[in-house]
């Protein structure tokens, strides 16, 4: 047993349920057990376990008792990340962050055990989230040089996708201590080190802040490495916790203080940590709530400047989602000012935010439940800033007589919004659709076109023009230039529809025949319509409105991004009153799609997974570690899942 081994029996407590000391490593407790490596050695002197590692890079069966569960998963998914087996392929991604709460709570920690190995061959590690290296603490000279050969080094990252099995890596995918020695290693020129890691978390959030790493010459790896190393990572979470609570009640504090002396709108905002006054709540709608949150947050970061010094950004004027518009003045909180950052490189400052309202909301506040929404357009409903600018461009270029394009993402309202013009400006015209999306499959389509515009009168909707090819593109362009040619323009309202992302070159012939244009928003962009929507559609899908909207449910609905609008909405509320046909609509009884905030639509097998976590979640009452057990996957993924997904894990903000 070398020095390392032998330091690490003095000096590990008696505590935990560790081995007796005057017990000897392989003598069959528990931990030797789960921490063995094969020690048994082929014909001709080949290790097992190297002859297992070249049969599964050479895509060889893999004898599955010489190698252990979480390493051969390891290996699979460096192979899956095509990671190089054979070399190090590692760059340079710039200087830590020394000043993050992480380094600075963990630095008299290792800095304690440094002096306290006294020269052994033994490294300390300290990363970030993401695998790089912070700092690195080497009492041996010799692994001191081994350790920059293998750019195990401050700056440098560690990460199971560039470096593979790793002690650190395979921590930070697993979630859990991990011990990785010799060839269990991926990467060849690691197989003469051993290494054993414990992912280090926010004492609040739970969040995986980054990794305290042992790691030493393969040779002198001792079973209780594991131990100290959580012993070490039992220590910084105390000192994150003290390091948090004062944070969190200096914040407080000056929120505190704030508040007594202002008569105003005061806002506090920490790491996971928002506070609203009495009077900000009453003076501000959800949306503009939230857009001042953000706005607030944006702010303090790109003030917070390098090495902790703060830029004072002076007033900086908000325009709301309700059209008021607000002076926020921001403050950090901290010993003089002094900004923390967080452990992912990104200034992080508390700070408290004053807000005066420069001119008032030309929107009503919305009252607790909605009975009636006003109607702007008839079947329409909606007064948010965005979607009022885009009915009254296209009802400008409606009363001009101008033919129409209306462009947005997939199940904005485009059609709707043209059709509730038409409805209110010329009630007595037909209005006809025809859909694009079937030109190809349906040879009579442009005839049918065709035919509308040789004898039709109001209005003609063209859906998804985007679908034609650049041949039917330019059949249509032609019939409608002899429309124009004709005069009967005059007559007869052309409108389209489109995607905007789905425009081409070859539709711009078709498209410069139609002077309106008009881009109607997403319904991220108008989400105080929430308000009024919710209740607008649940009366048409509820006899006389027998179903209603609770508050929780509701604030679900307003930090969804909605990536499928308007119609995915409807498709929401359709899907939920199937369920319930009477009373109030409660969080658990919105689809897994709601507890979300993705910006974009996930595949089918993606939504699988979604609905999957989102429903496990709730069936464990949001524990997390419970749900991936129950999911059959680790709890690594799962918090990757759910931050890929953007699932929110509380029904309220």
């Amino acid at each position: 047993m070398g020095r390392a081994s032998t330091w690490l029996h003095q000096n590990v407590p008696e505590s935990g349920g560790l081995p007796d000391r005057g017990r000897s490593p392989g003598c069959g407790s528990p931990l030797d057990t789960a921490l063995a490596v094969p020690e048994q050695r082929l014909p001709g002197g080949r290790d097992p376990l190297a002859e297992a590692r070249d049969r599964f890079l050479a895509a060889e069966p893999v004898d599955r008792s010489v190698v252990r569960e979480p390493i051969l998963a390891s290996w699979w998914r460096s192979k899956e990340w095509n990671v190089a087996a054979d070399r190090l392929d590692l760059s340079y991604r710039g200087d830590p962050n020394l000043d993050s709460t992480l380094a600075r709570s963990a630095e008299p920690v290792l800095r304690h055990l440094f002096e306290q190995l006294d020269g052994q061959p033994i490294s300390i590690v300290l990363t970030d989230a993401s695998g790089l290296v912070l700092r690195r603490f080497t009492g041996d000279d010799k692994l001191e040089r081994q350790l920059d050969r293998i750019m195990l080094i401050p700056g440098f990252s560690y990460a199971e996708d560039i470096v593979g099995t790793n002690g650190i890596g395979t921590a930070l995918e697993s979630g859990g201590p991990t011990h990785v020695f010799g060839h269990e290693h991926y990467a060849e020129r690691l197989e003469g080190m051993a290494c054993a890691g414990v992912p280090v978390r926010d004492p609040l959030s739970g969040k995986t802040l980054g990794v305290i790493d042992l790691t030493c010459w393969r040779r002198d790896a001792d079973p209780l490495m594991l131990s100290l190393v959580r012993s070490t990572a039992d220590q910084l979470n105390q000192a994150l916790t003290e390091t948090s609570n004062s944070r969190d009640l200096r914040l407080l504090q000056e929120y505190t203080r704030a508040c007594r002396h202002s008569g105003g709108i005061v806002l506090g905002l920490g790491n996971d940590i928002v506070m609203l006054n009495d009077h900000a709540r009453k003076a501000l709608a959800p949306a503009d709530q939230a857009a001042l949150i953000c706005r607030a947050t944006e702010t303090m970061a790109s003030a917070a400047g390098p090495r902790g010094r703060w830029r004072p950004p002076g007033a900086v004027t908000v325009d709301l989602p309700s059209g008021a518009v607000a002076k926020m003045f921001c403050r950090p909180v901290g010993e003089l000012g002094a900004i923390t950052t967080a452990v992912d490189s990104a200034p992080l400052t508390d700070g408290v935010v004053h807000v005066k309202l420069v001119t008032p909301a030309t929107v009503p506040l919305p009252e607790a439940a909605v009975s009636r929404a006003t109607m702007s357009l008839p079947g329409l409903v909606g007064g948010g800033a965005a979607w009022r600018r885009a009915s009254r461009l296209t009802e400008a270029s409606y009363e001009r007589g101008e033919w129409l394009v209306l462009e947005g993402e997939p199940g904005v309202g485009k059609l709707a919004l043209v059709r509730a013009v038409h409805q209110r400006r010329n009630p007595a015209a037909p209005c006809h659709v025809l859909d694009a999306a079937e030109a190809a499959h349906d040879r009579d389509w442009l005839a049918q076109v065709r035919a509308e515009l040789s004898g039709g009168t109001g209005l003609l909707v063209l859906r998804h023009v985007h679908a034609l090819n650049a041949r039917q593109a330019r059949t249509l362009a032609g019939a409608l230039e002899e429309v124009k040619a004709a005069g009967r323009d005059a007559d007869l309202l052309v409108a389209v529809t489109l995607d905007g992302s789905a425009a081409r070159a070859d539709l711009n012939g078709l498209l410069r025949l139609f002077p309106g244009s008009v881009a109607v928003p997403p319904l991220r962009h108008h989400s105080e319509d929430l308000r009024d929507l919710v209740p607008f559609f649940l009366g048409k899908l509820s006899q006389q409105g027998r179903v209603r909207c609770s508050s929780a449910a509701m604030q679900l609905l307003l930090r969804h991004t909605w990536p499928g609008n308007t119609a995915q909405l409807w498709q929401v509320l359709k899907q939920v009153v199937q369920r319930r046909r009477a009373g109030q609509i409660q969080p658990e009884d919105l689809p897994p799609e709601c507890w979300t905030v993705s910006r974009r639509v996930l595949s089918p097998l993606e939504s699988i997974e979604r609905d999957a976590i989102v429903q496990s979640l709730l069936d464990h009452g949001g524990n997390k570690i419970r749900a991936a057990a129950a999911l059959g996957m680790s709890r690594a993924t799962i918090y990757r899942r759910i931050h890929e997904y953007g699932i929110i894990t509380t029904p309220a903000g």
